[in-house]
């Protein structure tokens, strides 16, 4: 079986395997990867056990321990980080594609933001590790002349861990900044959207990238927890569920590794009364529907106005009407399926919740009727009004195109019920007036807010969470930095040690 390429045919469909030290893994174990929209097996991947993250580990270890990447200068690692970036924009179209097939991303969105966002920060990260600076200097006097030097080291092996929602975006983030201050990863991708990872696991090989630096395995919790387990591996980054995040904080604390968690959301989108209703409209819907709903910084709490709210649910269910969900690979379709079987009856079961709890269905609410819909993870785009923020769809992250609205009489209980959540991922404001938009975002508890949009993941601009919705940041000029350790070096200048302090040992008098 050759082993250039990330899948090989078998039974007639492509078969993944994993990437340990700059080899092809096989494994015996191997699951179908799943098209969300058809529910028929796309390709299949191997499965890592336990040895495979041992081995793995191992790989990223030697290579750091080897240090040929680790001691390459910065601009040549940025050197590796721009071809690979430049093959991407080669290959967009055909990744695209089998990004839809994994994750049901309708195609407009998979090209701009499933594959696009990784492709431009994969440039941008070139940039920042070309600036990177790992040495800084300081001259003092004080006790005697010495000079001070403040190193920024790589830390070593760092596992990532990412979700299935974002899968291309998350491994770039999780790998590439780790990479370019000289750490190696080992990278755990879900089984259930693994193509991404392996195809950039090929195309940085063959941008120059040495053998065992990026690592790629793929498994569920099981595989993850020995990951994050593992004694060789000194930071954790993750993406997913709070819950989990909790459990990875637990593991890592075992070993005291350091870790980088993105979390859940409960994202509150607040449109204040002098807002552009028209793009309050239509930026709402892209707040909680993009990618059916399936992005922890959605904005799943639409808080009116009580003098706007009725208006704004006419015109917002208006516009929901217009909306295509239908075939991914279709480039009028603006809403595909959600990811697979069990987050499907999840968010039905939400919408349930919804009902009983007695919120108003405004929208949808089921399943598309019509061709195409027999087979499939399909949930209609769903808006619940009469919510209150103490009800279960309006406190608890459903990952799903669901909306609840809550009406507000002021600004200041606008806040207050926006601030009302155990998350804090991202926020909203809509307002024709800039300057009362940037002082409600000042007092919003959340690591994004955007004004007058949503979703806009800038590479400049650091992303992470406040409260229960994770520690770290990703993105932003300081995002290498997260990967690194301080180092405090210091060299005497005075060449006289009757200076020094000795003499509080030593018997030595010391002047001062």
């Amino acid at each position: 079986m050759p082993n250039t390429l990330p899948a090989v045919p078998q039974g007639g469909i492509p078969h993944y395997r994993m990437f340990i030290g700059g080899e092809w893994a096989d494994a015996a174990g191997k699951l179908g990867v799943v098209n969300p929209a058809t529910e028929v097996v796309e390709s299949t991947v191997a499965v890592a056990e336990p040895e495979h993250v041992d081995v793995a580990v191992a790989a990223a270890q030697d290579a750091f321990d080897e240090g040929t990447w680790r001691r390459m200068p910065p601009a040549e690692r940025a050197d590796v980080f721009d071809r690979a970036a430049a093959v991407l924009a080669e290959r967009m179209d055909e990744l695209a594609a089998k990004s839809v097939l994994e994750t049901g991303m309708p195609i407009r969105t998979a090209t701009a933001l499933g594959v696009g966002f990784p492709m431009t920060h994969l440039s941008y990260y070139a940039d920042l590790t070309r600036k990177f600076e790992p040495t800084r200097s300081a001259l003092s006097s004080g006790p005697v002349l010495h000079a001070g030097m403040i190193r920024k080291e790589p830390i070593g092996v760092c596992a990532g861990i990412t979700p299935w929602n974002f899968p291309a975006s998350t491994a770039v983030w999780k790998s590439v900044p780790a990479m370019a201050v000289g750490n190696s990863v080992v990278l755990k991708v879900d089984e259930k959207t693994p193509g991404f990872a392996l195809e950039l696991a090929a195309i940085l090989r063959d941008a120059g990238l040495p053998a065992g630096v990026f690592n790629v395995v793929v498994g569920d919790g099981a595989v993850g927890e020995r990951l994050v387990g593992h004694p060789f591996v000194r930071l954790i980054s993750f993406t997913g569920s709070t819950a989990t995040g909790r459990r990875v904080m637990a593991n890592a604390s075992e070993s005291i590794k350091r870790v980088l968690l993105e979390l859940g959301g409960k994202g509150p989108n607040i449109v204040l009364d002098d807002a552009d209703v028209d793009l309050a409209v239509d930026g709402s819907i892209y707040a909680f529907a993009l990618h059916a709903g399936q992005a922890c910084e959605s904005g799943s709490r639409l808080l009116l106005p009580s003098s706007l709210h009725d208006e704004f649910v006419e015109r917002l269910t208006a516009r929901l009407k217009t909306v295509r969900i239908g075939d991914p690979l279709d480039p009028a379709t603006d809403l595909g399926p959600v990811m697979n079987r069990a987050q499907h009856d999840r968010i039905l079961g939400y919408i349930d919740i919804g009902r009983a709890e007695g919120a108003q269905l405004a929208f949808g609410g089921g399943v598309p009727s019509g061709p195409g819909f027999d087979r499939g993870f399909w949930v209609e785009p769903t808006v619940f009004t009469g919510v209150t923020n103490n009800m279960r769809i309006a406190r608890e992250e459903i990952f799903g195109p669901v909306l609840s609205v809550i009406s507000y009489d002021s600004v200041d209980e606008a806040i207050e019920i926006a601030n009302d959540s155990d998350y804090g991922l991202a926020a909203g404001v809509w307002s024709s007036d800039n300057a009362r938009a940037l002082d409600v975002a000042a007092r919003l508890q959340a690591g994004s807010v955007w004004i007058n949009d949503w979703h806009n993941m800038s590479q400049h601009l650091p992303f992470g969470g406040y409260k229960q919705s994770g520690i770290g940041r990703e993105l932003g000029p300081d995002a290498l930095e997260e990967f690194t350790q301080d180092k405090s070096i210091t060299v005497d200048m005075s060449g006289d040690l009757r200076k020094r302090a000795y003499g509080l040992v030593l018997g030595n008098a010391s002047q001062f």
